[in-house]
């Protein structure tokens, strides 16, 4: 789904949106009713022997789930914690279940897992079967005792100690459900915890951890808590040589590009502006496979990227590619949430 389409189509009501209502009626009918086989055990789902976390959306396309899966790793073995973390490797052709390396090809492991691989200090496996490839990942790192669960929130083959669901300033758009609104579930489905990435964050109530605004319940009864969450700038690197930064001054005066292939590339663009920088912006899709042409552009000393975008494009042969590392900061709050709710826990 091209970003232009949820622009026009899924963030407000439309006429293409209400003409597809009905189907989203269909399709929350399926949703509730597979949720139900699994809770019912009708359907199985797997219980892995250590503590397993859910980090997802509602939504389709990018909240920021990945700067948060980076900052739980490094918060997990801050605490005294050894993660590990388990992706479906979305657009790789591998199936898994198998170990992700920071040297891996991202066609074959998928953009995200090779990102998290290369900057989570900890194991990180991909598997189409999340489940499979915990038993399998726990075979080969018997030392692991937590697993955070990338993009997992509809994945209920494996079972959960902690659901956190993350959005952005965009919320549940016009709040129907596929196809008709962006919605992958309804918009009460309880969880553990809400993350507001952005905008979204700059109430006290979010900032404080108390209950959310939002609508979500959770899985314990009563509204689900909300942190806030904010993506900041690390400084930028080329993308062929990541131990040569580049500082912002260095940028000043350059005839700069700017592309984004992540869920909510506006995101990336509002940030650079943020910086002082006026690049020529280009969205893709999220998760788009670059070619030499799709980074071809006249009248261009550097193109700028983030970093997802990078571990794709690292084996380009460009020395004028440039990345922009971004570090989650959430509200101190969410690191008691998770301490008091991992206390005393083994299995899920």
């Amino acid at each position: 789904m091209s970003p232009g389409f949820a622009a026009r189509h899924w963030y407000r009501l439309s006429p293409v949106s209400l003409l597809l209502y009905p189907f989203g009626l269909v399709y929350g009918l399926v949703v509730r009713v597979r949720r139900l086989l699994y809770r019912l055990n009708v359907v199985s789902s797997v219980r892995l022997p250590v503590p397993v976390i859910v980090v997802g959306n509602l939504t389709v396309g990018g909240t920021g789930k990945t700067p948060l899966v980076l900052w739980l790793a490094a918060e997990l073995q801050r605490q005294g914690w050894r993660p590990a973390i388990l992706c479906r490797g979305y657009g790789g052709a591998d199936a898994g279940p198998r170990a992700v390396l920071g040297d891996d090809d991202p066609g074959r492991v998928g953009d995200e897992p090779l990102l998290l691989a290369t900057r989570g200090g900890c194991p990180v496996w991909i598997g189409r079967d999340r489940a499979a490839a915990g038993v399998t990942m726990l075979g080969e790192h018997s030392d692991r005792d937590v697993i955070i669960c990338d993009d997992g929130l509809q994945h209920y083959g494996i079972r959960r100690d902690i659901e956190v669901a993350v959005e952005d300033e965009r919320g549940h758009g016009n709040g129907l459900l596929l196809p008709a609104g962006p919605l992958r579930e309804p918009a009460d489905r309880p969880v553990d915890a809400t993350v507001l990435n952005g905008e979204l964050a700059d109430s006290e109530m979010v900032r404080s951890g108390q209950q959310g605004p939002g609508p979500q319940g959770s899985r314990h009864g009563g509204p689900a808590t909300a942190f806030g969450m904010r993506l900041e700038p690390r400084g930028f690197y080329f993308v062929h040589d990541p131990a040569r930064a580049v500082a912002l001054a260095e940028l000043s005066g350059k005839r700069l590009h700017a592309v984004a292939g992540i869920g909510n590339p506006q995101r990336f663009f509002v940030l650079l502006k943020r910086l002082g920088l006026d690049p020529v912006c280009h969205a893709f899709p999220d998760h788009h496979a670059y070619s030499a042409a799709d980074l071809e552009f006249p009248e261009c000393d550097l193109v700028l990227m983030t970093e997802k975008d990078a571990v794709k494009c690292r084996r380009s042969g460009r020395s004028d590619l440039v990345a922009l590392r971004v570090d989650a900061m959430l509200d101190p709050a969410f690191s008691d949430f998770l301490s008091k709710r991992l206390h005393g826990r083994t299995p899920a």
